[in-house]
């Protein structure tokens, strides 16, 4: 299976590294040298990805940001690179028409070639035979067309990039958002829950992280705190001490925290129990009464692999339908089983809200809510950004947020 994903990765990855070096060396080049210099760099740059990616896995914890930090930023330059210079094909089509259509024909000419005058071994060559060009063929005009929109897709794509890489290592935004329940008690309005997930500890983000996360979850003084899912890329051996400042959260009626993918792939039962004796409340297909409100929360559907999926019966069957119910659990997606039970507002993560635009609409033909509040079968849910980032250090059009929800009557 492992080896399977190899392939399908290097076929993808040297798939668009062929498209980046036929817009970015070759249309941009005259000579030998300067195109076969572009063609091994865009070769190591291919080899970069599937480098970083079995890297990242087998380097020890403390050298893995070695080779994250230049494997997935080229990563999120790739990603950009192609996207831009994939609209750019637009306006290099109609360029090109138009030049062919208001252009008289061309006479025949020497066929280019790659070859520098730097080059002696070529000088005794017979000049090349003339050759028929297509009407309104002119190379310095292709060549300056090529340049012009590598150009733009650079400082484009560089600009996205930069400008992610500076919301993702920021803190992350203080949302207020009011949300109003049918069945919510009078004495709990204005109750809030600070939200937060997708924290992603890992060889990027550590102990700094979620010291800041604290710190800002800390000061708003939240009735509640809910972490809903994917704490961590790594095993608590290696991120234990970086996730031990959620040991000091505060919430009035206490913290909680639900599993997310990445737990599954992270050790979770050693996670369960460490987040546990932080004083944080894994809650395992359970729920807890808040003054008259029920708390649920739900396992991620990653853990059906190993035994330890959602349960939805065990978390709300049997409860008094009259109290309002708040479901905690990591994908937008569970919020179809949450209507089946009877809840009435779900608070999710997962998506990232994208992360890196356009990746969004890709979200969201899998999540049926990307970012924010919507509803599902009668449900409300919530999805949170998140306050990290998994793989490249880019969000870009999809800042980091940490949600405060301020429940109201309706």
């Amino acid at each position: 299976m492992i080896a399977v994903l190899l392939v399908v990765v290097l076929l993808v990855v040297g798939g668009i590294h062929w498209y980046l070096w036929k817009r970015l060396v070759k249309d941009t080049t005259r000579t030998r040298r300067a195109r076969v210099a572009g063609s091994v760099i865009a070769v190591l740059l291919a080899l970069v990805i599937p480098a970083t990616l079995a890297l990242s896995r087998t380097l020890p914890h403390s050298r893995q940001a070695i080779v994250a930090w230049p494997g997935f930023l080229w990563l999120a330059v790739m990603f950009y690179l192609l996207v831009t210079l994939l609209i750019l094909e637009i306006p290099r089509s109609a360029i090109l028409l138009w030049q062919r259509r208001s252009a008289p024909p061309s006479t025949p000419q020497a066929a280019p070639t790659d070859v520098s005058d730097e080059d002696p071994s070529f000088a005794a060559e017979a000049p090349p035979k003339p050759v028929a060009q297509e009407p309104g063929f002119d190379a310095s005009r292709r060549l300056l067309l090529g340049r012009s929109l590598a150009a733009t897709a650079g400082v484009l794509s560089a600009s996205a990039v930069g400008i992610g890489v500076y919301q993702a290592m920021s803190a992350p935004n203080l949302k207020r958002v009011p949300i109003r329940l049918a069945k919510l008690p009078a004495s709990m309005d204005g109750f809030r829950i600070a939200v937060v997930s997708d924290i992603h500890l890992g060889p990027l983000l550590g102990r700094p992280h979620t010291e800041r996360i604290v710190r800002m979850i800390n000061s708003v003084d939240a009735d509640l705190v809910a972490v809903v899912g994917d704490l961590v890329d790594g095993s608590v051996a290696e991120l234990g001490e970086a996730a031990e400042p959620l040991q000091d959260l505060r919430g009035k009626h206490g913290s909680f925290f639900v599993t997310g993918n990445h737990e599954y792939f992270s050790g979770y039962q050693e996670w369960v129990d460490e987040v546990n004796s932080l004083g944080v409340r894994v809650l395992r297909n359970e729920r807890v009464d808040v003054l008259g409100l029920d708390l649920a929360g739900v396992n991620d559907l990653s853990g059906e692999d190993v035994g330890d999926g959602p349960d939805f019966g065990k978390a709300l069957d049997g409860r008094d339908p009259s109290r309002p119910v708040v479901l905690l659990a990591h994908q937008p997606i569970q919020a179809h089983d949450a209507a089946r039970h009877g809840v009435d507002l779900q608070l999710s993560g997962h998506t990232h809200g994208g992360q890196m635009v356009p990746f969004n609409l890709l979200v969201g033909l899998q999540q049926p809510v990307v970012a924010g509040l919507g509803t599902v079968d009668g449900t409300q849910v919530y999805v949170t950004r998140g306050a990290g980032f998994w793989g490249p250090p880019v969000r870009f059009g999809a800042p980091p947020d940490i949600s405060i929800i301020e429940l109201h009557g309706a």
